[in-house]
């Protein structure tokens, strides 16, 4: 075969318009959807679009968004958690509860959380690997274990449902400024959680685009024996998946933690689908292979848009379900149409 043959046969070296590369974009349909919804609460919000609005949307869309980030790469790596809203709470309960008892600075209850987060999600991708059971079921399982954890330890220690205080303890004054402080820019006040999200928005999306992990979890979402068989190292994929799935739970427990200094150990049910909505929304397939970190942002963007719209726009806070479900089939069949388009463009 002559190298022009090669060449042409080989569509990675088809050069293709700006127009037909947008349709291939993952995020393209939740893009749409968010411009939509920003111009449709800007003309019923008379309030929607003043600076500390904005920002106050940012940040609800963040605390979604530091979770929706690995729930999109895991997602696209062909695999679920459920346990994600359960062990946010957990990350601060840990944090809270070491410190506290142990009288320690607040550190250490941080680094004993980290070690223990990091250990659950080692546990869901390993037990996914070694037992070959759907990870709704395993992660369904450590969704209920942590939930009972949560709450026994809790009031086994604290006699409680809540943590003790620990505002005043050596080290919370740091850990709070890592964690929940507010930064100014521009006469607005911003969370610093919204940095932590696009941070970590732009570090997944050079994994996924840039790096050979980021060409595994592709090839593993698309088939993990086809995966395999090509030499991709499909169990410490998932695995690491999972683990990072745990560290951004983790950075979303400390922030839960640092901003109330008390924890409700009944928090975080339910959380999980959130992420996983924003996710979707944000052009990742359920069948895994196909989404993008930028897409997981959109998604949460739309999510914080929503949520804040409606108080803004006046409305009963009980249509916010409504509006979310309606935005993620109308995003999940947008993406699916842009797909089918991108498919027969190429």
């Amino acid at each position: 075969m002559s190298t022009a043959t090669t060449a042409r046969a080989d569509e990675r070296l088809v050069h293709r318009g700006v127009l037909r590369r947008m349709l291939g974009r993952p995020e393209l349909g939740a893009v749409v959807g968010a411009a939509a919804v920003f111009l449709f609460f800007s003309f019923v919000a008379d309030s929607f679009l003043r600076a500390s609005s904005l920002s106050t949307v940012l940040y609800a869309s963040s605390t979604i968004g530091i979770m929706a980030v690995p729930v999109a790469l895991l997602m696209i790596g062909g695999e679920f958690d459920l346990s994600t809203g359960v062990m946010v709470t957990t990350s601060a309960l840990v944090s809270s509860m070491f410190s506290y008892q142990m009288t320690a600075n607040v550190w250490v209850g941080v680094g004993v959380s980290l070690l223990t987060t990091l250990a659950i999600g080692f546990f869901n991708g390993f037990m996914l690997t070694r037992t070959k059971l759907p990870s709704f079921i395993i992660t369904l399982g450590t969704f209920l274990m942590l939930t009972g954890l949560n709450l026994g330890f809790t009031k086994l220690i604290s006699g409680t449902v809540s943590t003790k205080t620990i505002g005043d303890m050596e080290g919370f004054g740091s850990a709070h400024a890592v964690f929940a402080s507010h930064l100014t820019v521009g006469g607005v006040d911003l969370q610093v959680t919204i940095l932590w999200w696009f941070a970590l928005v732009a570090l997944a999306t050079w994994i996924l685009l840039r790096t050979r992990v980021g060409n595994w979890i592709f090839a593993v979402g698309g088939g993990s024996d086809a995966a395999r068989a090509v030499g991709v190292p499909v169990n410490k994929t998932k695995i690491g998946l999972y683990m990072a799935v745990a560290f951004c739970a983790w950075i979303s427990g400390q922030h839960l933690l640092m901003s109330y200094d008390v924890v409700q150990s009944g928090e975080g049910v339910g959380n999980e689908f959130l992420y996983i909505i924003a996710a979707v929304i944000g052009g990742c397939l359920m069948t895994g292979g196909y989404g993008s970190a930028i897409g997981s942002a959109v998604g949460a963007f739309i999510f914080g848009m929503t949520s804040k719209g409606i108080v803004y726009a006046q409305w009963n806070p009980d249509w916010f379900k409504f509006f979310l479900g309606a935005m993620l089939l109308l995003a999940t069949l947008l993406n699916a149409w842009v797909r089918k388009r991108a498919e027969a463009s190429k």
